[in-house]
């Protein structure tokens, strides 16, 4: 026992020595001129930080074997190092341990099978079909599945194209393993130095797609009817950006809170998350024609103040987030101040009282200005909100996936036949580095049509572009120590690409390949033109598959999205009114859970109707309806969200605002396609209601508040327009 406590206390010296010497580190380095802006140049660029990370991991692992003349096993270590991070996941530290288990054990399975199938063409062909399929079931179990299945994939293809140039079938298996490996711990090393980087990254890519929205929004002020157009239009697309950041914010903060014990630590950030909600749906509200408001001259200057408090709104929260990852406090911007003030003087001058249009929108900016202001309140939520979680077990998961019907399955089915496809094509033909079809298809082949065909031109012109590029450069850097360092550069520029746009990502990975073959084979030039043939041929099979085998054109699928439309709205208004009936004292989980149910069926809707832009003309059936259709149920949602931002104002007269919205309510609770007969006589009350409610707001004789009243009659009017546009998607014209 005495040996123990010893053992603890020398533990202990030893932590506060380290901690010491960082300290005194640190103050040094503090007092340089050049540390600070280093600092934050350095950590304010997640994307650098990532290729930083995966370029430092690969020289670590290439540069020894190059300089001992031994380059084919530094170069297939790199290989491993690249597939490691291209396949990380997002994870608390706990979670990446466990993904780096599955990952070494997944890679080592993929590429020993490989060596061993690889003298039996048809044994190999047919694993990597079947074994395809397998993986990327697995993948659906959950992000971290995904991410290593994804990796074990990849794997495989790389010990196919390495296991010509091998010493031994054996070691591409060993030497990818141990890469990938490699990595995962040095980027396990970085993560304990601040193992809350991840929740930073994720919340400032958040805080700046929503500054983008903020940004765009106001150019609502002032506008004209076709700008105004325009702008929602940008806006939808915008909103499927900030959704998608919102989810991948929560993924991250549920493996965090899964992991901790004790979520005091992790308290600031989900403030920081549900302030992200909270502007979110305050961003997303509409309260009126912004167009018809604009042709008023009495409203011209108030108009363009609000565009100007939004840009300036939009530059405070990219100032946050700028500070999330580089640690720099948040200072308020003092102008941001003075402007709401201006703007609460001008309604006072110009004797715009509650009633004025314009009021309710300056309250709505009021408020997101002093949440903004109020960040470092830590009683702003005194309670710790819940999280929304998957309970399905896994075997559940993987269940649901085992049906033609899932989407996932008839991917899986559609990329392992491009696979065995593109293989019998290299073997048949004996086609030089033929590995390359089935690399290009892995990439190319995404679950929709417009996706892959999207894939397809950003893969094959970065390719053209990167063979020509690499081969002259390489004709500048004869020398191992120059091609060596263009790997390198290749590697870093590749990653900082890979999130921002793929078809320059593409140049640096093909430059990339160029210097590994020609490293470890010097074959790298010669491979070039058969590199760009296989690129093509893997495209071209990635996208007849998608158009053949279960092409879901968007044409079918627009009545079930609107149909899910029709539920989520109904069910994000069902919530709203119960907090207007009873206004909430705890956490609001259930409203926020609808919320975003909401606005993921109306992304749904706005990427069906972009996707259709890219499918064959003889399958744009309806299009402009499908146009016309998700901009009024993502101006509904705007208008439903404008309802909800403001519920805390729902106490005074709430039974009076409930009664209609009850009604409307009923309505998009039966809404669906086909129409049932029964709400025909539905929509004939509906219209009733909606001029009532106008006349109402004319006369000034509702007890509701005239703010609300008019939100109100707009969600009337549109749930009116959108229930008359479906009728052309009957069944019998979009099978």
């Amino acid at each position: 026992m005495a040996n123990y406590y010893f053992y603890q206390a020398k533990q202990q010296i030893r932590k506060l020595k380290q901690v010491k010497l960082t300290n005194q580190i640190n103050r040094w380095l503090e007092k340089r001129r050049w540390y600070e802006p280093l600092r934050r140049e350095f950590w304010s660029r997640p994307d650098r930080l990532m290729a930083a990370k995966a370029t430092l991991a690969i020289a670590i692992l290439t540069i020894p074997f190059v300089a001992l003349g031994k380059p084919f096993f530094g170069i297939t270590l790199g290989l491993g190092a690249l597939a490691g991070a291209l396949s990380e996941t997002d994870d608390h530290p706990k979670g990446r341990i466990k993904s780096l288990i599955l990952k070494v054990g997944s890679f080592g399975i993929s590429s020993f099978a490989v060596g061993i199938l690889s003298p039996y063409p048809i044994l190999l062909g047919l694993g990597l079909g079947l074994s395809t399929i397998g993986f990327l079931l697995i993948g659906g179990l959950g992000e971290r599945y995904r991410g290593v299945t994804f990796g074990a994939i990849l794997v495989g293809i790389y010990a196919m194209l390495s296991i010509e140039i091998s010493p031994t079938w054996y070691w591409p298996s060993i030497l990818m393993t141990a890469g990938a490996l490699f990595y995962g711990l040095l980027s396990l090393i970085l993560m304990y130095y601040r193992p809350y980087r991840l929740l930073e990254e994720q919340l400032s890519r958040g805080f700046y797609a929503l500054a983008d929205y903020f940004d765009e929004k106001a150019n609502l002020f002032p506008s004209d009817e076709k700008m105004q157009s325009e702008v929602r239009n940008k806006l939808a697309l915008l909103n499927v950006k900030l959704v998608g950041s919102l989810d991948r914010c929560r993924e991250v903060m549920r493996s965090y809170a899964d992991a901790l014990k004790d979520d005091s630590p992790l308290r600031v950030y989900l403030q920081y998350f549900m302030l992200l909600q909270s502007l979110h749906e305050r961003a997303a509200s509409s309260h009126e024609r912004y167009d018809l408001l604009s042709q008023d001259p009495h409203n011209q200057e108030m108009m363009e103040g609000i565009g100007q408090i939004l840009h300036q709104m939009s530059d405070a929260i990219r100032q946050f987030s700028y500070s999330l990852l580089t640690g720099v406090p948040y200072r308020h911007p003092i102008a941001l101040n003075w402007s709401i003030k201006a703007l609460h003087d001008k309604q006072i001058l110009f004797k715009q009282n509650e009633s004025h249009p314009l009021s309710l929108l300056i309250h709505n900016l009021t408020r997101s200005n002093i949440s903004l202001q109020r960040l470092a309140d830590e009683n702003q939520r005194p309670i710790t909100p819940k999280l929304a979680k998957d309970n399905r077990s896994l075997w559940q998961r993987l269940k649901d996936q085992l049906s033609l019907q899932h989407p996932r399955m008839r991917h899986a089915i559609r990329l392992s036949i491009c696979f065995m496809v593109g293989f019998a094509i290299s073997e048949s033909l004996q086609m030089q580095k033929g590995e390359w079809i089935v690399l290009t298809s892995l990439f190319v082949c995404q679950p929709s049509y417009s996706e892959t065909r999207r894939r397809l031109f950003q893969r094959v012109l970065g390719t053209i572009t990167g063979v020509i590029v690499g081969v002259l450069i390489i004709q500048l850097l004869p020398t191992t120590a120059g091609q060596l360092l263009f790997l390198l550069a290749s590697s870093f520029f590749f990653f900082s690409w890979l999130r921002r746009k793929y078809s320059t990502a593409v140049i640096f990975i093909t430059t990339f390949v160029l210097c590994v073959f020609n490293l470890a084979s010097h074959q790298g030039v010669a491979a070039m033109v058969p590199r760009l043939i296989d690129t093509i041929i893997g495209s071209l099979l990635a996208i007849v598959s998608v158009r053949l085998l279960w092409p879901d054109w968007q044409h079918k699928r627009l009545p079930r999205l609107l149909n899910t439309a029709f539920e989520k709205n109904a069910l994000y208004f069902e919530a709203i009114i119960h907090e207007y009936e009873q206004p909430r004292t705890g956490d609001d989980f259930d409203y926020r859970v609808a919320r975003r149910q909401a606005h993921r069926a109306d992304n749904a809707l706005v990427l069906a109707w972009q996707d259709m832009q890219l499918e064959p003309r003889k399958h744009q059936h309806l299009r402009e309806q499908s146009f016309t259709l998700t901009y009024l149920n993502h101006a509904l949602l705007s208008y439903l969200s404008a309802l909800g931002s403001h519920r805390e104002l729902g106490e005074k007269n709430s039974a009076e605002l409930l009664q209609p919205a009850k009604f409307i309510l009923s309505i998009l609770k039966e809404a669906q396609i086909p129409m049932p007969a029964e709400l025909a006589g539905k929509k004939q009350a509906l219209q009733a209601l909606a001029n009532d409610l106008r006349e109402k707001q004319t006369n000034g004789e509702s007890a509701i508040p005239i703010q609300q009243l008019r939100v109100l009659t707009n969600i009337a009017e549109l749930s009116l327009k959108l229930v008359d546009r479906t009728q052309p998607f009957d069944t019998g014209q979009t099978a």
